[in-house]
């Protein structure tokens, strides 16, 4: 019989977690999008999905165009392959313009020119970070706080005009996906629900349709029309009154996954890549069912133990953790073990703080 443990092994696999792949145009062509709203601990995200994590290998993926960083699926930034940007924005563009469109009411009338100002001035110069847009856009009457810059770009990454540029020093800067993007493939939508239904399986298999529906922000009906025109190249059982489906030949792990420990932000796929079956992290019942105090955690064998939180300074990078339970030992040197991991992806020494022990 599978259990919640097994589901959260198996996905480990299937996220990559503990099958790494080969660099990090892999692992977000592999998982479709990655949500990125947190550059820096979504780079670790994506890199720690890979068999040599490198600071380097993702930011060369984004300065050479070959991963975007934009918003789609839901109204916040994903890291996507280039060849799936269009087709994945103009799939779920329509339900996420409106949340975009309620909070930009104040600028409705003004929309349709402040989005052509847009265009000519990425047109005129590409690669321009949200400080010197606005700037460009002042100086042609737009006045905007930086949070109605940040929405306005964002509803116009919605409709296919604006994506990531070039990072510069670090920073996120805007261009035009059709300077940044050249071709990529064209869906109908029958046939993008399908692609989506499909890749979201594979890669985050075992999951319901729900879970589709949630990370998707599809209805649960076009989750369901998704899944079922791909439903000949996937399988599908039965687990608490829920139906999984996952790629085909794929079996639950016969026991822990290596690297046992994790540690990763929330909004990690492993997390946010479900609603519906999220808690098969927590088959102990130890994890409060509440809105997420802290923005990492701690992951054992696909079971989420305590909640973590991430600082860095200039000599190490520092995880401290408060525990849903006290740590076995075995447990800790996981934990210790994906703390030295992530320390050296980022060159520094690595310490591990559990409340209530150190």
């Amino acid at each position: 019989m599978i259990t919640d443990r097994d589901l959260a092994r198996w996905r480990l696999r299937s996220q990559s977690l503990a099958a790494p792949l080969d660099g990090a145009e892999s692992v977000v062509r592999s998982l479709l999008a990655v949500q990125a709203e947190n550059p820096a601990q979504s780079a670790w995200a994506v890199a720690t999905r890979t068999s040599d994590p490198s600071v380097g290998d993702l930011a060369g993926a984004l300065a050479g165009g070959r991963v975007i960083r934009t918003h789609v699926l839901r109204p916040t930034w994903h890291y996507v392959h280039a060849d799936d940007v269009r087709w994945l924005t103009e799939l779920t563009a329509p339900r996420v313009l409106p949340v975009f469109d309620q909070q930009l009411k104040p600028l409705a009338e003004h929309f349709s020119a402040l989005a052509d100002a847009v265009e000519a001035t990425l047109g005129a110069a590409s690669d321009r970070t949200r400080a010197e847009l606005g700037a460009a856009l002042a100086e042609q009457g737009f006045e905007l706080t930086g949070q109605q810059l940040m929405l306005v770009v964002g509803r116009l990454e919605m409709t296919g005009l604006v994506c990531s540029g070039a990072p510069r020093d670090g920073e996120h800067t805007y261009a035009l996906l059709s300077e940044r993007v050249s071709g990529g493939r064209g869906l109908d939508r029958d046939e993008a629900l399908a692609e989506l239904a499909l890749r979201y399986c594979l890669a985050h298999g075992p999951a319901t349709e729900r879970d589709l529906a949630y990370w998707a922000t599809l209805t649960v009906t076009d989750a369901r029309r998704g899944i079922a025109a791909v439903a000949d190249r996937l399988e599908s059982f039965e687990h608490d009154g829920r139906t999984y489906w996952h790629a085909m030949g794929e079996t639950p792990p016969a026991g822990p996954a290596e690297p046992e420990g994790h540690l990763l932000q929330v909004l990690d796929e492993m997390y946010r890549g479900y609603q519906d079956s999220r808690w098969v992290l927590d088959g102990e019942g130890i994890v409060p069912r509440e809105r997420e105090t802290a923005i990492g955690m701690a992951l054992v064998d696909g079971q989420l133990l305590a909640a973590m939180k991430r600082t860095v300074n200039a000599k190490a990078v520092t995880f401290a953790l408060h525990p849903h339970r006290a740590l076995a030992r075995y447990e800790r040197e996981a934990i210790d073990d994906a703390a030295a991991r992530y320390g050296r992806f980022l060159g520094l020494e690595a310490r591990v703080q559990v409340a209530g022990t150190d």
